[in-house]
């Protein structure tokens, strides 16, 4: 489990096709300490929990390998990574740890597309679309995760819907390079997917 507050921002620095391109084998270069990295370990890379297969150091960097499966390439961004892609990363939680944004489960939905871009003074307004079977649970100040950032949903309209990014948000995440047109991985608030399964089956 995440909350969806990005502790480090990592970019690919090796990309392996496999299994006739149903799996990439991607090293990513990150800034966590490489003895708090087990092989097992799941760290959330813009959203998607991926497990740790090994992890090491070069040239004074951490390094760690994970492999993204043919689900996770058809469903998320992943499809589109490749060298030198940057990616907001996230340790999973411990007990005892904060809960700084919502619970996160790491397990992306689907796709968002940005529509718009609006930079305002101090902040980002950034308008999206996405599914109609997701749309479905997302709600006017309810939470969402995009590419692993916890947000609060600003306005909601038929399927797209709005997030106001402020400026820590924009300097310690990918976001502040989004722009219309740009894809996002899109993970909705859990308890609003129980609460609609709980309506279905009254």
């Amino acid at each position: 489990m995440f909350t969806g507050i990005v502790t480090d921002i990592g970019e690919i620095v090796g990309f392996t096709p496999r299994a006739q391109g149903q799996l990439h084998r991607l090293r990513i270069a990150c800034g966590y300490d490489q003895t708090t990295i087990a092989d097992g370990a799941s760290i959330a890379s813009n959203g998607v929990c991926l497990t740790v297969v090994a992890s090491g150091v070069a040239d004074g960097k951490t390094w760690y390998d994970v492999d993204a499966a043919a689900e996770t390439l058809a469903l998320t961004t992943a499809k589109h990574w490749k060298t030198g892609t940057r990616l907001n990363l996230e340790r999973a939680l411990k007990i005892g740890d904060e809960l700084g944004g919502h619970i996160v489960a790491g397990h992306a939905d689907g796709i968002a597309t940005i529509v718009s871009r609006e930079d305002l003074p101090d902040m980002a307004r950034f308008e999206l679309s996405t599914t109609r079977e997701l749309a479905r649970f997302i709600a006017t100040k309810g939470s969402i995760t995009l590419d692993g950032v916890s947000l609060t949903v600003n306005t909601v309209k038929d399927v797209t819907f709005s997030v106001l990014i402020i400026p820590h948000t924009l300097d310690v995440t990918t976001i502040g390079g989004w722009k219309a047109g740009s894809e996002v991985n899109i993970e909705v608030d859990l308890m609003a997917r129980y609460a609609a399964r709980l309506t279905e089956m009254k």
